[in-house]
């Protein structure tokens, strides 16, 4: 572990800020800091690649001299992919969209009472990643953190790597594919024969459920969150994970979505309802929230701009918690019951009838 120097005034430092509309967390007690280097070690054994390994991201390279022991994971989706990889991380980010603070989403906090392992300690993220808790960092002593699908900035991946080596995003904030998030994480703890594994095995479950459902093929979509606080709505770009797992199961991505998007950089843009109509798809998946949201956004009149919905295409993932599983999956929740599975089972309801 690189030698640390004192960071009690970096959270003070940071001015920047980063939307994501992922979201995300559950329930347990977060672990001591303390917590032995074994804690860290899933039942399926040890590192495998030879270190150093050196993993080359948006910030730079980062080499890492040995088998970490106290891995943090920062941003969403490397501590699901590092438990599937056997590292039970020893701090993770808190996920407040989902369940609230001190939590953890019920797949990762379901993996470490299977395993037996200490649950994390729930590093502070209250604004998704635009600030950073650096004393928790310090206090938890990590000797690699984890951030391949996160919203890093330059400052902040300065910052952190005073604490320990970091592994940012190969490009840009919040845009790394779903399999990129797992081979990356993989990569990092020198477990890339099991990284490759996972990622074959999530190809071969969503190539089943595409040869099961052929009515997707082909059928293009539009993923969107409704926002009628703000009279728009949010449409996910083709480049985000979530959409790659769509497209995994047959369906493409209407060419609207990204003729409409603006070269921002972000993996998301937004359509006021006035504009609704340019957003041509043969289905519309929409992320909703609450029950309430989900009876009502058939019907919406200002929703029914959207061809789909006025044809009665529309797909709803709802509720927080299965909302998370599948915005964007990870290397646990994509066979979460509440996650894909119900997902499938909806737009085979849509798109069979």
């Amino acid at each position: 572990m690189r030698l640390r120097r004192s960071l009690t005034t970096a959270a003070g430092i940071v001015a920047a800020s980063a939307l994501a509309l992922a979201g995300c967390a559950s329930s347990s007690e977060p672990g001591s800091a303390g917590a032995s280097p074994e804690a860290t070690a899933g039942a399926e054994g040890g590192a495998t690649d030879e270190f150093p390994v050196t993993i080359q991201h948006a910030f730079g390279e980062t080499v890492i001299e040995s088998a970490p022991e106290r891995v943090a994971t920062w941003g969403w989706g490397s501590t699901e992919a590092a438990i599937a990889a056997g590292v039970h991380p020893v701090a993770v980010a808190e996920q407040v969209w989902t369940v609230g603070e001190d939590a953890l989403l019920p797949w990762v906090e379901e993996a470490y009472d299977e395993a037996g392992v200490e649950h994390p300690v729930i590093l502070d993220d209250p604004e998704g990643g635009a600030t950073v808790p650096y004393e928790q960092f310090v206090e938890v002593a990590p000797d690699l953190i984890v951030a391949p699908y996160s919203g890093l900035t330059q400052e902040q991946y300065d910052l952190l790597t005073e604490i320990a080596p970091v592994v940012a995003y190969p490009e840009a904030p919040w845009q790394t594919e779903w399999d990129d998030i797992i081979t990356i994480t993989a990569d990092a703890l020198g477990r890339s024969d099991a990284g490759e594994q996972i990622v074959a095995d999530t190809e071969q479950y969503l190539a089943d459920e595409a040869e099961a459902h052929p009515e997707f093929a082909g059928v293009t979509f539009a993923a969107i969150v409704d926002s009628p606080t703000e009279g728009l709505v949010y449409v996910y770009k083709s480049a985000d994970p979530r959409a790659g797992f769509l497209e995994g199961l047959g369906l493409e991505t209407a060419p609207a979505v990204d003729e409409l998007a603006p070269d921002d950089g972000s993996f998301f843009y937004t359509l006021s309802y006035e504009e609704l109509d340019k957003l041509e798809s043969d289905v519309v998946v929409a992320y909703t929230y609450t029950e309430e949201q989900a009876a009502e956004l058939p019907s919406k009149p200002e929703l029914q701009a959207l061809p789909a919905v006025a044809e009665g295409k529309v797909v709803q993932q709802v509720g927080q918690i299965a909302v998370s599983a599948v915005s964007p999956p990870t290397a646990l929740s994509v066979t979460w019951p509440e996650g894909m599975p119900a997902l499938v089972d909806s737009l085979a309801e849509v798109l069979g009838e």
